[in-house]
């Protein structure tokens, strides 16, 4: 594997007040790396730096094997760019702005007819494209802009919050798309995103950025982790006090508190013990209503390193309920 985007102290400041604070990253060829950080954390000036739309004002960025700073013009040959906001002509047809994209990056008319056909396919627009994009749903335009971010086959794709403001059916179409693009091309995809279960979704690996710091990096598996110990709640028929012994007694359990009717159990892994925690629970005679299993979340992280939760439109995790028989 060889690093496709890499950062050592990669600092920008604006009028004496730093954003960004020397951040060092280092990701590689074929991942997708979720970057997260609350409102003014440096976030979008970190991406804007990286995609040669901000000059750094220290450190060095290298980005598809180029500098940012020295070789901008290279980088934007190697990246491919879908912000926030669609910048897309409503008078244009979804067909002639991915030509004109096409052209602007200097693809022949073939190149750019196989390039159509393969991202009519891939970003799932279809006959869509042969219409004006004034008439075009949220989640029309946002595809679009992928599509024409795809058009030159980029080495490198930055994503910026890709599925803000669209409902689940079309959020649930990005998704997959960010799948296919990494899957079948071995794109890099670097991601931001205010949803945390987006990123625990798609990212193989997560960087949190706050007050211009990396605060923390890591799979999302190794960031839950270091937040603490799942949690079983028990819902019992009667006074949960008398379960305590034999839970406790259970391997993996690291804690046990009645409260009242309910045990909150403890334990580093949660989906192992969830088991033999039932089967004692059996044991003592007390009929068990429910058991819930809450393993720690992104937004668990989030909250921790940041001090902010995270945004309340985000969906919000399930837990696993298991109904007593």
């Amino acid at each position: 594997m060889r690093t496709t985007i890499s950062a050592d102290k990669l600092a920008r400041q604006f009028d004496g007040v730093t954003a960004v604070d020397e951040i060092d990253l280092d990701i590689q060829q074929g991942e997708i790396y979720g970057f997260l950080g609350p409102n003014g954390a440096g976030k979008s000036t970190t991406v804007r730096m990286l995609c040669t739309l901000l000059a750094p004002t220290s450190g060095r960025a290298v980005v598809g094997g180029h500098d940012v700073a020295t070789h901008p013009g290279q980088v934007r040959l190697a990246i491919g760019v879908a912000l926030q906001e669609a910048a897309l002509d409503p008078k244009q047809t979804g067909v002639e702005l991915l030509r004109l994209q096409g052209r602007l990056y200097g693809l022949s008319r073939a190149e750019i007819d196989q390039r159509l056909a393969d991202l009519a396919t891939l970003v799932d627009i279809g006959d869509a494209l042969n219409r004006r994009i004034a008439t075009y749903s949220g989640g029309m335009k946002r595809r679009l802009d992928l599509a024409a971010a795809l058009v030159h086959n980029p080495e490198v794709l930055f994503l910026d919050e890709p599925t803000t403001g669209l409902d689940p059916v079309s959020r649930a179409r990005v998704w997959e798309e960010v799948r296919r693009l990494n899957r079948e091309l071995d794109m890099t995809i670097f991601l931001t995103t205010q949803y945390l279960e987006e990123a625990d979704e798609l990212a193989d690996r997560v960087g949190i950025i706050n007050e211009g710091k990396l605060v923390a990096e890591g799979t999302p598996f190794e960031l839950k982790r270091r937040i603490g110990n799942d949690v079983i709640f028990a819902r019992l028929d009667g006074d949960a006090s008398g379960a305590c012994p034999m839970v406790e007694a259970v391997a993996g359990v690291a804690g046990v508190e009645p409260q009242g009717n309910e045990l909150v159990i403890t334990a580093a892994e949660g989906t192992a013990v969830i088991g033999p925690v039932a089967v004692a629970l059996n044991n003592c005679g007390i009929p068990v209503r429910d058991l819930t299993l809450r393993t720690p979340t992104l937004d668990d992280v989030f909250l921790e390193l940041t001090g902010q939760p995270a945004e309340e439109d985000a969906p919000a995790p399930t837990p696993a309920v298991v109904e007593a028989a």
